[in-house]
């Protein structure tokens, strides 16, 4: 059993990550981010899925910023200029598909 609501904490001015998953396949990672916190744009070679498990999160993909709320996820696809950004804190779960 894994709750991804308290397995990982928020942490002041920080944001801090734990992988679940690590297979050839593709990775799944928990997040959490303090607010003002981010990850600037950039490309990444395979699709990733965000699913917003607490807060909301800025995610902006190819120039397009959404507002993604807990229980809503979003799809970052390969190759594509997106960036992260926590206007208050929020977690999210990252699922990277590589194959």
């Amino acid at each position: 059993m894994f709750n991804s609501i308290s397995a990982l904490k928020y942490q002041k001015n920080s944001i801090v990550s734990k992988e679940i998953v690590k297979k050839n396949a593709g990775t799944v990672t928990l997040f959490a981010f303090d607010k003002g916190q981010g990850l600037s744009e950039h490309t990444a070679p395979f699709d990733a899925l965000v699913y917003i498990v607490d807060g909301a999160a800025e995610i902006t993909v190819s120039g397009k910023p959404h507002t993604v709320k807990k229980g809503e996820m979003t799809i970052m696809p390969a190759n594509k200029p997106h960036a992260v950004k926590a206007n208050k804190r929020f977690k999210m779960l990252l699922v990277m598909i590589k194959a």
